[in-house]
C-alpha cells in the first residue's frame, strides 16, 4: 500500500506545474469574463439612463442580469474545455512519457520492488484525483466569481441565482456534479472504467507495437459491447422485460466485469508481455 501511495504522489507531482497553470488559466479567464460581462451590462444600462430613458425602460430592454450570462461566454467555457482536453491528452501522455522521455524512465518504474500493477493503479488514481480536484476547485471559483459579480452589478439590476441553479444551467454539468451519491458512483465509475480500458489499450500497443494497436482497439470494442450488453438485451431480445432497478444492477455488474477484465489483462501484459 505504501508503494502505491508513493507512486501516486509521484505521478501527481510530475504533473503539478502544468496542473497549477491550468488552475491559474481557469481562474484568471473566468474572473476576466465576470468583470467584462458585468461591466458591459452595467455600462449599457447607464448609457440608456444617460440618454433619457428610465431605469425600468433600460431593464426592459436589457433584462435583469444573472450569473448565467457569464457562464455562456467564451471566457468561462474555454478554460474548462482546455482542462478537459489537457487531461484527456495526459491520460495517454502519462504512459508514453515514460517510454519516450529522457533515460526511458519506464525501466526504473518497472524495476521497482513492488508489484507492477501498482504503477498502473497509481497512474489511474492520479488522473482520477486530478479530475476531482479541478471539479472541486471550480465550485470554489464559482462562489468567488458570483461574489465579484454582485459587487459590480447593483441588486436592483440582477437576479441572484443559487450555486445549484448556476451549475445546472448546463445540462452537461449534471454529469460532473451529480445530485445523489448513486449518480456520482455511476458517472465517475464509468469515467474510471474508461480510463482503465484506455490504459489497457496503451499496454497492448506497448507490448505488441503495431499489432497491439489493433488488439487495443479490439479490446476496447469488446469492453464497450460487454458494458452495454444489458441495454442490448433489454432492447432487442426481451422487449423491456426488466425493471429499471434490475437494469441498473445489470449495468453495474457489466461495468465491474469490464473493469475487472481490464485490470486483469493489464496485470498480465505488465508482467508477461510488456516491452521496454
Amino acid at each position: 500500500m505504501m508503494r502505491y501511495l508513493k507512486l501516486t504522489n509521484f505521478e501527481l507531482s510530475r504533473f503539478f506545474k502544468i496542473y497549477v497553470v491550468l488552475i491559474g488559466i481557469t481562474l484568471g479567464m473566468q474572473l476576466l469574463g465576470v468583470v467584462l460581462t458585468a461591466n458591459h451590462y452595467v455600462g449599457e444600462i447607464n448609457e440608456m439612463v444617460a440618454s433619457g430613458n428610465s431605469i425600468d425602460e433600460a431593464i426592459r430592454n436589457w433584462g435583469m442580469f444573472a450569473f448565467d450570462a457569464v457562464t455562456r461566454t467564451f471566457w468561462f467555457g474555454a478554460p474548462i474545455a482546455l482542462c478537459m482536453v489537457t487531461l484527456l491528452i495526459y491520460t495517454l501522455f502519462i504512459w508514453y512519457r515514460d517510454w519516450f522521455g529522457k533515460n526511458t524512465f519506464i525501466y526504473r518504474l518497472l524495476m521497482l520492488p513492488t508489484a507492477r500493477i501498482n504503477v498502473f493503479f497509481a497512474k489511474a488514481s492520479a488522473i482520477f484525483l486530478m479530475v476531482l480536484g479541478l471539479i472541486s476547485l471550480q465550485l470554489i471559483f464559482l462562489v468567488l466569481e458570483m461574489a465579484i459579480m454582485k459587487s459590480i452589478v447593483p441588486s436592483s439590476l440582477r437576479v441572484d441565482l443559487t450555486l445549484s441553479q448556476v451549475i445546472y444551467s448546463f445540462d452537461s454539468w449534471r454529469v460532473l456534479y451529480p445530485v445523489s451519491i448513486i449518480e456520482f458512483i455511476i458517472n465517475y465509475g464509468i469515467g474510471f472504467m474508461a480510463v482503465i480500458v484506455l490504459f489497457t489499450g496503451v499496454l497492448f500497443e506497448r507490448s505488441f507495437r503495431w499489432k497491439g494497436i489493433l488488439l487495443g482497439l479490439l479490446f476496447a470494442g469488446i469492453s464497450l459491447l460487454v458494458f452495454v450488453s444489458p441495454l442490448l438485451v433489454q432492447t432487442f431480445l426481451v422487449n423491456n422485460f426488466f425493471y429499471p432497478i434490475e437494469m441498473f444492477m445489470f449495468m453495474v455488474i457489466s461495468g465491474l466485469v469490464v473493469t475487472g477484465g481490464a485490470i486483469w489483462m493489464s496485470n498480465y501484459l505488465l508482467n508477461k508481455k510488456i516491452r521496454v
